[in-house]
């Protein structure tokens, strides 16, 4: 494939991309929310977390894997705890971090 084609298609991309946005965007103003599809709305961002971290955190390359030897649960754990006790989202990632890279230092052969 050659560089034109390539730029061709980025390009096309952006296009696509940009009309659709802007369309939606532009007439979002326009369009009125009830009140309980706007209260539900909230609760997205942490269902769609929620549904990306727990297989990863809960399940290994053979199946279900809930223990202390699987560092992505020992670091989901952590950051549980952590996040309920003080409610700080940038501690909770940190800690979480260092949790699950000491807990793939201290399992790992």
């Amino acid at each position: 494939m050659s560089n034109l084609s390539l730029v061709l298609i980025v390009l096309g991309m952006f296009v696509v991309t940009f009309s659709i946005r802007f369309v939606l965007f532009a007439s979002a103003q326009k369009a009125a929310m009830p009140l309980w599809l706007e209260s539900g709305l909230k609760y997205v961002p942490v269902s769609v977390l929620t549904g990306i971290i727990a297989p990863m955190s809960l399940t290994d390359n053979v199946g279900l894997n809930i223990s202390l030897t699987n560092p992505w649960f020992v670091g989901a754990l952590v950051s549980l705890v952590v996040g309920v006790l003080l409610k700080r989202q940038l501690l909770t990632i940190s800690i979480g971090v260092a949790a699950f890279f000491l807990a793939k230092l201290l399992v790992s052969p």
